[in-house]
């Protein structure tokens, strides 16, 4: 048994992670280039980079049949696993603008027994989980935020399983604030079982105009905006230099013979194409 911190309980069940086999079509977790660390939580994983202490992919299943609506809940710690200078911890977000972004949302693993559930959205709170985002970001929060609620609306037509995997882009680029680098960009890709095979579609959050870590002051310059595209997988491939294996193929852009050499920018979720 491991054991996560007080309040929080996970059997050898609860700390499989991602399951390859969650949808009709056996899916692995996308690889990236640089050496990881893989830690497993409640039906989602974190691959994480030691040397940047962000992670560069997280995989979570989602059923969306069996969610449930569970109580916010959950102290964001540590990983007791792995070192803490391994970690990007509660000092990178002190005395600043940066919200604790949580990558696997608390949300998503949260579903099936009652207890499974509270245990998995409790387990979304380890920093592993979590990167800087800038906040206060208005609408195109909530559509960051609501783009897996869209996908799985679409995908409740199939069998409404999704698997979803997100991360920041860890570019060299990246402001060094902290000990750390600010990602600038981060990527988000979902997968459902479609009529003739797994169906994906990519997305691009760019808070590019929101970051500025001089004098040690994270600050939101104040015309700043989120920016939120709809993206080739391919693109996103080669961006972050992650192994998407079949899924630039099953991208719906490709799928629909659009132009998959162009970042379609967002301002509802009804402009997402599946």
């Amino acid at each position: 048994m491991f054991s996560a911190g007080a309040g929080i309980r996970h059997d050898g069940d609860m700390t499989d992670g991602y399951d390859a086999g969650f949808l009709a079509t056996p899916l692995p977790m996308p690889l990236p280039a640089p050496e990881v660390r893989e830690l497993t939580y409640p039906r989602f994983s974190v691959l994480l980079e030691p040397q940047r202490r962000l992670a560069a992919v997280t995989a979570v299943n989602i059923d969306g049949a069996h969610l449930r609506e569970v109580p916010r809940a959950g102290d964001w710690r540590l990983d007791p696993r792995i070192p803490a200078e391994q970690q990007t911890g509660p000092d990178v977000y002190a005395r600043n603008d940066l919200d604790r972004g949580h990558l696997v949302r608390r949300r998503d693993p949260g579903w099936g027994a009652p207890d499974e559930a509270r245990d998995a959205t409790e387990a979304t709170f380890f920093y592993p989980n979590a990167a800087p985002q800038a906040a206060g970001f208005n609408q195109s929060k909530d559509l960051w935020l609501g783009l897996e609620d869209h996908v799985l609306a679409y995908a409740e037509t199939t069998d409404q399983r999704v698997s979803v995997f997100t991360a920041p882009v860890l570019a060299d680029g990246d402001p060094p604030y902290r000990g750390i680098r600010i990602p600038l960009r981060f990527w988000k890709v979902a997968v459902w079982q479609g009529p003739n095979g797994l169906a994906s579609t990519g997305f691009i959050l760019d808070q590019s105009e929101l970051v500025d870590t001089s004098e040690d002051l994270l600050a939101s310059p104040p015309l700043g905006a989120f920016r939120t595209f709809q993206a080739p997988i391919a693109d996103i491939a080669d961006l972050t230099g992650i192994d998407f294996g079949p899924l630039s193929d099953a991208d719906v852009l490709k799928a629909q013979t659009l132009r998959t050499d162009v970042w379609r920018a967002l301002v509802t979720a009804h402009e997402i194409i599946l």
